[in-house]
């Protein structure tokens, strides 16, 4: 049997913006050796890997060094290969059996709304070293599991920050994020994520710390419904609901190409 491989760029309508993703839609169980080796082959900040489980789908998702609990523009990627590959699941919605529980997916006039479970900031005491790191001093700064926030005072020091990956990496901080309020009236606020530990120095756009900035941002705006744009290179659009437990994130995404591989 042969597994298909697609390509997809999330939370982005314009190719080769976004944050790629590779989507396996698995015919069968693979070991979590050949999967992690597959993710290291593809070299991207997440491969997903898809296998049809009871009325829904079991979901994993790989960086180049190792597995991860969350992942947002990965299962952006998945639903919307799903959704595209079966126009009829686009009447209800797609079901992901993952390591952090149980999320949905829902088709939205072209686009895909993501239902995660929302993190809970918890208040966080700035070593110095992290001001060395980043490049400024936060004004703010909290955490949820492996998440760490850092709050700047304006655009300008989250879009000049070069962080040392070095020194971040060597930080107990797996998945670090600075955001600031946005100066434009189209977004509400912008992020950028780093994860060093993890294989990726800077993600591209990160759906699952919007789990962490949507709480954030609407507590501090007195928003429920917050609009976002991660600032890397490519950059990403993002719309969030914040509701009690849950983060609603819709977002775009465009197929780059499809493959079929030729190992199992």
């Amino acid at each position: 049997m042969s597994h298909t491989l697609y390509q997809i760029d999330a939370f982005t309508r314009e190719p080769f913006k976004g944050n790629p993703a590779a989507v396996c839609l698995l015919e069968d169980s693979q070991s979590d050796a050949w999967m992690q080796s597959l993710a290291s082959e593809m070299n991207l900040s997440e491969t997903a890997f898809l296998l049809p489980e009871g009325d829904g789908w079991r979901l994993r998702w790989f960086t180049p060094k190792t597995e991860v609990d969350l992942c947002g523009h990965a299962t952006l990627a998945s639903a919307m290969a799903l959704f595209t590959i079966h126009p009829d699941f686009r009447q209800g919605k797609i079901k992901f059996f993952t390591k952090s529980g149980e999320l949905l997916a829902e088709w939205a006039e072209g686009m895909v709304v993501l239902d995660f479970p929302a993190m809970h900031p918890q208040p966080l005491t700035v070593p110095h070293k992290v001001v060395e790191i980043l490049g400024f001093n936060p004004v703010g700064a909290v955490f949820s599991g492996n998440f760490y926030l850092f709050e700047g005072h304006d655009p300008k020091q989250i879009l000049d920050a070069d962080p040392d990956m070095d020194e971040l990496a060597r930080l107990p901080m797996p998945e670090v994020i600075i955001t600031a309020k946005s100066s434009t009236p189209d977004y509400n606020f912008i992020s950028r994520f780093f994860a060093p530990q993890l294989g990726v120095d800077e993600d591209p756009v990160t759906g699952s710390a919007h789990c962490l900035l949507a709480p954030y941002w609407g507590e501090k705006l007195g928003k429920k419904r917050l609009k976002a744009y991660q600032a890397s290179e490519r950059g990403g659009h993002l719309e969030l609901e914040w509701v009690g437990e849950r983060v609603l994130i819709k977002g775009s995404a465009s197929f780059i190409f499809k493959a079929e591989l030729l190992v199992s």
